[in-house]
């Protein structure tokens, strides 16, 4: 019953952050009554913020902001609309660019995590599979377990790319974008607390995410256990 009961509160940490930061952004995603949108703001940020060297384009992948080329790169079906948003997205991507012009460690360190973490992960998975026929081909099980208790240690470091990232979004977003909208008044002072709460919103997707990775090791453990 505990059991049970554990699994469903994990299950509720883990999705309840990400249909709430659904809600959210889909709630004020509907209405258009800005006079740009939020590629538009994006590109009057890097240009009345002087960031030399960054620009501004379209991808069909997600709102990001790329540390290596120097680039906001944004969705137009996201922040190409001109809700709040989109507005509010596209200057959290523009908070990572001042972030990268000032220097910051934890975002170099977490762009580095993040092309280790890919290559990480892929060779966890294959060794989870590979572990167990590697000990039965060498009639050695330890070999084969010790071979698993490392892939699943390597499986452990999207968890960590998830809580480095953490603190570099709420920076970017609570500290770089919200002052920049409300100092230079890009918004309403009555669209101040909707886009906090948008902020909001984004920064829990982060956690959900880094939840969601330790319940994937939890699980494999589970099974090693066994």
């Amino acid at each position: 019953m505990l059991y049970a009961i554990g699994f469903v509160v994990l299950i509720a940490l883990v999705a309840g952050p990400g249909l709430w930061a659904r809600q959210v952004l889909e709630r004020y995603g509907r209405d258009e009554y800005f006079s740009g949108t939020g590629i538009d703001l994006a590109r009057i940020l890097v240009r009345d913020l002087n960031l030399t060297g960054v620009g501004v384009e379209t991808t069909e992948l997600g709102d990001h902001y790329d540390p290596r080329d120097k680039v906001v790169r944004l969705n137009p079906s996201s922040t190409g609309k001109r809700s709040l948003t989109a507005v509010v997205v596209a200057a959290h991507e523009v908070g990572h660019a001042l972030q990268d012009q000032s220097g910051d460690g934890l975002l170099r360190f977490r762009t580095n995590l993040v092309t280790f973490g890919i290559w990480a992960e892929r060779i966890g998975a294959a060794g989870i599979m590979v572990a167990p026929l590697l000990g039965a081909a060498l009639q050695v099980p330890v070999v084969g377990r010790l071979l698993l208790v490392g892939a699943v240690l390597v499986l452990g470091i999207p968890v960590l790319v998830h809580l480095v990232t953490l603190p570099v979004e709420i920076d970017a977003s609570f500290n770089r974008a919200l002052p920049l909208l409300k100092t230079g008044k890009y918004i309403p002072a009555e669209d101040e607390a909707p886009a906090r709460r948008i902020l909001t919103a984004c920064a829990l997707t982060y956690l959900a995410q880094a939840l969601a990775s330790m319940f994937n090791i939890l699980r494999w453990v589970r099974l090693f256990r066994r």
